[in-house]
């Protein structure tokens, strides 16, 4: 019946000047799987990963060429406020660009937000003090909230049997978005010191040496915004029986998923009691909160981790260069998405999902207690050793991830699972948001107590983040959280 009442839609009510008409009608004529959707899809949220963790291997010397920090102690103070600041504005803002998104359409806010990477990624890197670097990273995250609607776009252009395989193009792009971005910002960053046969002192790259990454970035991000304007509409802009065409969507959508379209139509007349279901369960409520403080630890030590990397010996860090610390992380990406694609998901079957993340948070702990020592290491032994911590540590963090990730979309129905989505993308942002801040602070207090009795200098660092981590995985268990019980 379902089928019959969504067939009728499409032939007998179909409408013309209707954009979600013409995809839907599209759909019916799709065979085999769809590649160029899935390029689309692909390309769209790559450029909006790549600024994102790209400024991490050149953060600390960026810092430092403002010369607002006093002392070399200080400038992780001044990074952490640079690196949330990103967070921060999207936190502020992605529940608006998703209302606009269901009112206005999916391809405006993609558009808006690939070109705020164009603009104010680029103004980033030609950044002269530190005011204008937090005020154009605030910016970017403020205006780029496309990753909500990309989301639904995956689903709405595919016919029923690859919706998930859109929805694992998103994150499958996301994941190799933060492989590339800091191996760009690593390896282009100061381009007049490492390749001055090509870049003088006197040119545009030797007096702003972190705007060739951030140029290379904005370009890219160029095409995809030209490129953005031949993307399809899939929001639907007329009435289905006096009903709106948010409505006329869901009932589709309910259609093509086979419930009854009554069912439906009276989950609609009930839309505005959804978000106070939403807060009121509580399997989702919790995996969320426990979501967050992974999602702060996580983006702390991200934080962290390249400024320790960068900073002297003297203070407890490794000297790396920014070439050194995109080689790592680029490798940690590339085991993570490795990870990712073939392990994770036979991992989960066998152990489930929260006991993958209560092992994950307990071996994260005594790994990075063991990060301090590596400063006394030197060479080929180092290298070796901290690539291996870095790629444990990063598939450590997405088993966590992942799995909470899948206790929020199981906590609620399908129809609730956009509203969900958005709703953990604002809480998880606030908390990414302090995560850099936090981290930096923390930071640059822990480097002027290197002398200390009770755990000097970074010991204390990774003394902290162990006890965030070790607050998530305590989270874990019931009462705190709690699963949904079909």
């Amino acid at each position: 019946m379902a089928e019959e009442y969504k067939q009728a839609l499409l032939n007998n009510d179909f409408h013309e000047n209707c954009p979600g008409c013409k995809v839907e009608r599209q759909k019916q004529f799709q065979r085999g799987i769809p590649i160029k959707q899935l390029v689309s899809i692909w390309i769209v949220v790559l450029c909006t990963a790549l600024p994102i963790s790209s400024l991490f291997p050149f953060l600390y010397f960026m810092i430092r060429d403002f010369h607002i920090a006093e002392k070399e102690e200080d400038i992780g103070f001044y990074a952490g406020y640079v690196g949330s600041s990103f967070m921060l504005g999207r936190a502020l803002t992605s529940v608006f660009w998703g209302v606009v998104a269901d009112r206005y359409g999916r391809k405006p806010v993609i558009i808006l937000g690939t070109s705020a990477v164009v603009i104010f990624n680029t103004l980033f890197g030609l950044s002269v003090n530190f005011w204008m670097a937090i005020c154009t990273r605030f910016l970017l995250g403020s205006l780029n909230g496309l990753l909500g609607p990309i989301k639904a776009f995956a689903v709405e252009i595919f016919r029923n049997e690859y919706q998930a395989l859109g929805l694992s193009t998103v994150s499958t792009a996301w994941g190799i978005g933060l492989i590339i971005g800091p191996a760009l910002g690593g390896f282009l960053a100061q381009p007049a010191e490492k390749y001055p046969a090509i870049f003088s002192q006197d040119s545009l790259f030797g007096r702003f040496p972190y705007f060739l990454p951030c140029l290379c970035i904005s370009i890219f991000a160029l095409v995809v915004t030209v490129f953005s304007f031949w993307l399809p509409e899939t929001l639907h802009n007329h009435n289905i029986e006096g009903k709106s065409s948010e409505d006329k969507y869901d009932i589709l959508e309910a259609a093509s998923h086979g419930s009854e379209v009554k069912e439906k139509t009276e989950d609609i007349e009930g839309r505005k009691s959804t978000s106070k279901s939403l807060i009121r369960n509580w399997p989702l409520m919790s995996s969320i909160i426990v979501y967050c403080v992974f999602s702060l630890h996580d983006m702390a030590y991200t934080e962290i981790f390249s400024l320790w990397a960068v900073s002297p010996r003297k203070h407890g860090g490794l000297s790396y260069s920014t070439d050194d610390v995109g080689e790592v992380l680029a490798i940690s990406g590339f085991g993570l998405l490795v990870y990712q694609l073939s392990l994770y998901p036979a991992l989960e079957k066998i152990c489930g999902a929260v006991m993958l993340a209560r092992i994950g948070g307990v071996v994260t702990i005594p790994l990075l207690t063991c990060y301090p020592f590596l400063s006394m290491i030197y060479g080929l032994p180092l290298s070796i050793l901290l690539n291996c911590a870095s790629v444990i540590k990063n598939v450590l963090s997405v088993t966590i991830i992942t799995g909470m990730f899948l206790l929020q979309n199981k906590a609620v129905d399908q129809d609730q699972r956009g509203a969900a989505n958005g709703l953990a993308m604002t809480a998880m942002s606030l908390f990414k948001a302090v995560g850099p801040a936090g981290g930096g602070a923390i930071f640059s207090w822990a480097q002027k107590r290197q002398t200390a009795s009770f755990l000097p200098g970074d010991h204390m660092v990774f003394f902290i983040l162990n006890i965030v981590e070790l607050i998530g995985v305590l989270m874990t268990f019931k009462p705190l959280l709690v699963q949904r019980q079909d």
